[in-house]
């Protein structure tokens, strides 16, 4: 995966507010490259640094195997949920339609800077960053 992907990945990532989230097909769609897979490969070897928290799934359900600590920083951040968080079955996710983020012009204007300097890179080196329909990037 191209270094200038993982990096417009990670910075966007950075701008989500707390108590607010993305999907991993929302990040992609900012950045007109890449799909949910490709975005989620990112958080997952690189993300470790950024608010992954704030990435998830469009379904709205946490992280496997990171439920526990992400359910930490949403209470934190005050992040609307859905379900029980308490007992010993727990079973909630995030509220997508209340905690999704929508950015201001300001925050377009960062986004677009970010999917810019991607889009050089790309066009620089002649690579082409396309999705076909297996959801591979080529």
């Amino acid at each position: 995966m191209r270094v200038e992907y993982v990096q417009a990945v990670l910075d966007v990532a950075a701008l989500i507010p707390a108590g607010q989230v993305l999907s991993y097909g929302d990040i992609a769609v900012l950045l007109e490259h890449g799909g949910p897979r490709q975005v989620g490969s990112v958080m997952s070897h690189h993300g470790s640094g950024a608010p992954w928290w704030r990435v998830i799934r469009a379904s709205g359900e946490p992280l496997a195997h990171h439920e526990f600590l992400a359910l930490e920083k949403y209470l934190a951040e005050e992040t609307a949920l859905r379900g029980e968080t308490a007992g010993d079955h727990p079973s909630w996710r995030v509220d997508m339609a209340r905690a999704r983020w929508n950015p201001s012009e300001d925050d377009f204007g960062r986004i677009d800077a970010i999917a810019a300097v991607l889009h050089a890179a790309v066009a620089l080196s002649g690579a082409q960053m396309s999705v076909p329909r297996d959801g591979m990037q080529t």
